[in-house]
């Protein structure tokens, strides 16, 4: 039970962290729009993307790495005593594991070399962009050498590896677009309809990030479904009322991305049969995203002095 809570904490953190951006886009968008628009999706938008979006695509995931399991022996995962049902799914560990560590060793290392950031690590943050021309050929050579290795466990973990490098760049792909997106949108009259549509997109894209994440704390789908559920009611509280505070905790990002590199290489040597306590993903996420923190809140009083 402590190992649950403990887990559950860390996954609200890091689901909260890491919709941050995810937030301020909702709000920068949401001031534009008309009362009965922001009503419906600060209602029905939050069902959607709590409920349907972070509570059924884990539920999805494990399943389709073990279709052989019933709907609800996947949902009772965490509390069964079933030899199958346990076997089953560490049996598709490795595949899911590596599949979802490549996606987020890739989404730090395209935050680290390409995305403008507050510099929170000045002198090693500040290298690396200068180096930004060599992602492409950083993130191919990682796939070919994580591939070789999987391919020498199974097929299908050399499989899971491309997929989760697949992954990357389509969700990396509508997150460019929605930046563009953003900008189009912020500066015209398009209707309040188009503006939800968009939306929602987001929303389900930033919450890929979040769910593949989770699997570095647990594979138990109820705890993700709690921890993510949570983290993503906290988001929509911070997007209706508290944005501009947040916006002054400028480190909170690389917290959020430090994590993430955490999480990503946690989840690559567990799927090559590595042992990694339960307690280091969640720990590693408190310790690193209170550091971050600490960091904004020093960088606030400063600039307010």
């Amino acid at each position: 039970m402590i190992a649950a809570i403990f887990t559950i904490i860390g996954l609200v953190l890091f689901e909260t962290v890491s919709s941050v951006d995810n937030a301020i886009i909702n709000a920068e968008v949401l001031s534009t729009m008309g009362k009965r628009a922001r009503r419906w999706f600060l209602t029905w938008g939050m069902f959607i993307a709590v409920f349907l979006v972070r509570g059924l695509l884990p539920f999805l995931i494990i399943w389709a790495f073990n279709t052989s399991l019933s709907p609800m022996q996947i949902l009772s995962a965490a509390w069964s005593n079933d030899p199958l049902v346990l076997e089953s799914i560490e049996k598709s560990a490795p595949i899911l594991l590596v599949a979802g560590g490549v996606f987020l060793l890739f989404l730090f290392l395209h935050w680290l070399f390409l995305e403008e950031k507050h510099l929170g690590l000045p002198r090693a943050e500040k290298f690396f962009m200068s180096k930004g021309v060599w992602f492409y050929a950083i993130v191919s050579i990682l796939l070919a050498v994580i591939a070789w290795f999987a391919l020498q466990e199974s097929n299908l973990m050399g499989f899971g590896a491309v997929v989760g490098s697949s992954l990357f760049f389509i969700t990396h792909g509508f997150k460019q677009n929605a930046e563009e997106q953003e900008r189009k949108l912020l500066g015209s009259a398009h209707s309040d309809l188009s503006k939800l549509f968009f939306l929602e997109i987001i929303d389900t894209t930033f919450s890929i990030d979040g769910v593949l994440g989770a699997f570095a704390f647990t594979l138990s789908v109820p705890l993700i479904l709690i921890g993510n559920g949570i983290g993503a009611l906290v988001v929509r509280q911070v997007t209706i009322g508290n944005i501009e505070r947040i916006k002054k905790y400028v480190y909170l990002k690389n917290g959020a991305m430090y994590s993430v590199l955490v999480l990503g290489v946690v989840m690559i040597f567990h799927s090559f049969g590595v042992h990694i306590p339960e307690w280091l993903s969640p720990s590693a996420t408190l310790l690193i995203i209170g550091f971050f923190f600490w960091k904004s809140k020093m960088h606030f009083k400063t600039n307010l002095s």
